[in-house]
């Protein structure tokens, strides 16, 4: 475990619980850099995260917001989730993980989890979510009354709204979950060209987007070997871990 929770600076104070200890690393340098956050600190298990909690609520500087894997080595982040409610911590919680089960996104919500973000991401993934989670803030700081639902429904939009702003210039999401769908769907492993031509664009299109899916994790690329000439690169849906 790394930092103290004593005498944090203004501003939202984030902890990292995340069980490798380079990509802790970075998810707190990509908090640094957002601009109204600090990290408050990183630790790397269930026990610890509480531990740095309660501390931290003792010494009054409650942590507002905690990034935290779900896979842990001493338990499931969910199940942190639920304890830290049951004993009255009201940090909210943005999960950060490589789980892409929907099932495993409904017990999520359940768990009170604000936002849900899957690895691997880039810093402008996490930015978006932080930016958003202070905008969230932002709109309930004040105190008194909602004027009506409008108020509230803006307020949780802030946070439920997607952006699709991060996806690298040139793509869009539409035809994004187009190819993804079509990869996702296939009984085996897709040329570029068997992509784009099931998806309804070029193959050049879809080799763009094939490459983003690998890049993000969610698809594999693989050489195909014939009878002659250089191999075919040949795409995969990545299967859930």
């Amino acid at each position: 475990m790394t930092a103290s929770a004593a005498a944090a600076p203004a501003g939202i104070s984030v902890l990292v619980v995340e069980d490798d200890p380079v990509a802790a690393a970075a998810h707190a340098l990509y908090v640094e850099r957002e601009p109204g956050f600090h990290a408050a600190g990183t630790v790397h298990s269930c026990a610890d995260a509480l531990r740095f909690l309660d501390r931290a609520r003792a010494a009054g500087t409650p942590v507002d917001l905690t990034l935290l894997d779900l896979y842990l080595p001493d338990g499931h982040g969910l199940q942190l989730c639920r304890t830290l409610r049951a004993v009255g911590h009201s940090t909210d919680v943005i999960a950060v993980t490589s789980a892409r089960d929907l099932a495993m996104v409904r017990q999520a919500v359940s768990a009170g989890v604000v936002q849900y973000l899957l690895k691997p991401f880039s810093a402008a993934a996490l930015h978006d979510r932080l930016e958003r989670y202070a905008r969230y803030r932002d709109s309930l700081g004040r105190t008194g009354e909602a004027t009506g639902q409008d108020e509230v429904d803006q307020a949780f939009a802030l946070l439920r709204t997607p952006e699709r702003t991060t996806l690298p210039k040139g793509l869009s999401a539409p035809t994004l979950d187009t190819v993804a769908s079509v990869l996702r769907d296939a009984a085996t492993g897709l040329s570029a060209a068997a992509a784009g031509a099931a998806a309804g664009v070029s193959r050049i299109t879809a080799r763009r987007y094939l490459e983003h899916l690998v890049d993000t994790g969610r698809a594999v690329r693989e050489p195909q070997y014939g009878n002659v000439g250089r191999p075919e690169l040949c795409y995969r849906w990545r299967a859930k871990p």
